[in-house]
């Protein structure tokens, strides 16, 4: 496997994510066998240092250091909130045209990974933007309802808390399609039967930095999810409405 490299110095490389890729080895995982991380390091023959993490079932814009000295300075760019994160999902429902989600989250923990962290955390602040771009419904039941209606969101997370983006949307009854953590399972079986539609229609897209050494803004920006393109696709979206959507 050869990861897209969206960009790339002496100092950092950013890689397009495919959606189902580990960043890196987990407990959670013990028979999995590719990573991101090893890929990376293998296809550039250097070491690489992950400075923040996607979900496995999310795709886009991942950041890595080239050494221990850059990821810290990366790590504390996130830590300090400078970094800005552009996000599309599809989700169920037809959302509304904008809001800010201002919800806290309790960290959840796994019983494998975490099970040296404290237990009695109280909740985190967690905070997201989102505007609807796009509103389609469909002629399929699916549940109570006659017919079923999705949207495609745009999704600024304005913290950083675990399956954020996920619990967000479901805590506005909007599900991103495909989440079997959070999601709808009727509705995800329904798009995977109807429209082959595997994994998870969240993808981050785009990512702004301060460059570690240049210090100047730097932005970073995968092509849009080629699963989720695929999908608004069968809804009469395309290529061309999609890059002017968004």
């Amino acid at each position: 496997m050869i990861l897209p490299i969206v960009y790339q110095d002496e100092y950092i490389v950013a890689i397009d994510k495919p959606a189902g890729l580990l960043v890196h080895r987990s407990m959670l995982d013990k028979h999995e066998t590719l990573f991101a991380m090893q890929i990376l390091r293998d296809q550039l023959g250097q070491h690489v240092f992950p400075v923040h993490r996607l979900d496995r079932p999310t795709s886009g814009v991942l950041l890595f250091a080239l050494s221990s000295e850059i990821a810290r300075n990366l790590t504390e760019q996130f830590s300090a909130k400078n970094i800005a994160k552009t996000y599309f999902a599809i989700v169920r429902g037809h959302s509304p045209e904008q809001g800010h989600i201002d919800y806290a989250l309790k960290e959840k923990l796994d019983k494998i990974a975490d099970k040296k962290a404290r237990q009695d955390k109280e909740p985190q602040q967690a905070q997201t933007d989102f505007v609807t771009l796009k509103q389609v419904e469909v002629p399929f039941a699916v549940g109570r309802y006659q017919t079923a209606r999705y949207s495609l969101v745009k999704l600024h997370p304005l913290t950083g808390r675990k399956h954020q983006l996920r619990r967000h949307m479901a805590h506005i009854r909007h599900p991103i399609v495909g989440d079997t953590t959070h999601g709808d399972g009727k509705q995800n079986q329904f798009i995977r039967q109807q429209y082959g539609f595997e994994g998870m229609a969240l993808t981050c897209q785009q990512m702004i930095i301060e460059h570690p050494v240049e210090l100047k803004k730097l932005v970073l920006r995968s092509q849009f999810d080629a699963r989720m393109a695929n999908l608004l696709l069968n809804w009469d979206i395309s290529s061309e409405q999609l890059q002017h959507i968004i």
